[in-house]
């Protein structure tokens, strides 16, 4: 990790991290480095091996072994059910949690399901925060993520100071759930911005002009965005082989869509958008960066 990330002085935590994937695998190397006792769990054991290598530490074979004596556990997986099957049943790391302990989950899933696991972690006298980032891989890997939260104030406020040892900010915004929520808001309006982006990069290149110096003089008007900063020049010369994946972008999509149905909101450019995705992947540019979309226009 090439992070220059400097850490606030806390005293060092029992924590243990659950999934050692792209964004989980670097999260945890900050807890590390900022000082915190880490023991982590992964599907596949050899990653884990690889982090305590890396990072110190130490790994252990079940969730539940994970989180014993943790005083904070945080996961990061796929979807829903990844998450369910790393917290629940007798090898979950509810089951091995000590009482009071604070449970704080990375994974872009559903409100759903961060209410119903809320829930069951009360009902055990645990505490459950939802918690999805956004930032990317670089992101996690710098340490500057922006973490959204759901969730009792009381347990955040203990998490919180911990969780900005891989955060640039760490904002609780309501109830279980309004993490999801608000990780959905800042997806949907990704999600138009790109596409608004592809056009116009692609319309300029049909127009025949110099488009990274276009970007250049409009990225100081009111059309710069964080897109056009940093995804519209690689756009310009056709490079995707990075960043947030298209499948990721509709596996989040589709839960956006999902919400929208249950609460009535109207995402209609939101649903094309999706589907413009969906072109993309049938493209064979699942693993592409979301910006490829503009691949589409071509």
């Amino acid at each position: 990790m090439s992070s220059s990330k400097t850490y606030a002085p806390i005293a060092p935590h029992t924590v243990a991290f659950l999934g050692l994937g792209v964004m989980g695998y670097p999260m945890a190397g900050h807890l590390s480095r900022a000082g915190h006792r880490v023991t982590v769990y992964n599907r596949t054991a050899a990653k884990a091996q690889q982090w305590v290598a890396e990072h110190g530490g130490a790994s252990a074979p079940t969730p539940r072994e994970a989180a014993q004596g943790a005083d904070i556990v945080f996961a990061c997986v796929g979807n829903d059910d990844d998450l369910r099957s790393v917290v629940l049943g007798d090898q979950g790391a509810f089951a091995g949690m000590k009482p009071g302990a604070i449970f704080m989950d990375h994974t872009t899933a559903s409100a759903e399901v961060a209410r119903e696991l809320g829930a069951q972690a009360e009902a055990r006298g645990l505490a459950f925060i939802d918690a999805p980032v956004s930032g990317g891989n670089l992101g996690a890997l710098n340490g500057v993520l922006t973490v959204m939260c759901g969730g009792p104030a009381a347990a955040f406020a203990k998490a919180q100071p911990v969780a900005m040892a891989f955060a640039k900010a760490v904002t609780l915004l309501g109830e279980q759930g309004a993490g999801q929520l608000a990780k959905m808001v800042n997806q949907i309006a990704i999600a138009g911005l790109v596409q608004g982006l592809s056009e116009a990069i692609a319309f300029g290149q049909r127009a025949g002009l110099d488009m990274k110096a276009v970007l250049e003089v409009i990225g100081k008007g009111a059309a710069q965005s964080w897109q056009m900063d940093n995804r519209g020049p690689t756009m310009v010369e056709d490079r995707f082989d990075f960043g947030f994946a298209v499948d990721w972008m509709r596996k989040d999509l589709g839960l956006c869509l999902e919400e929208a149905r249950r609460n009535g909101a109207r995402l209609p450019v939101t649903a094309l958008v999706d589907q413009f995705y969906g072109d993309v992947q049938s493209m064979g540019g699942g693993r592409w960066d979301t910006s490829s979309l503009i691949r589409r226009l071509k």
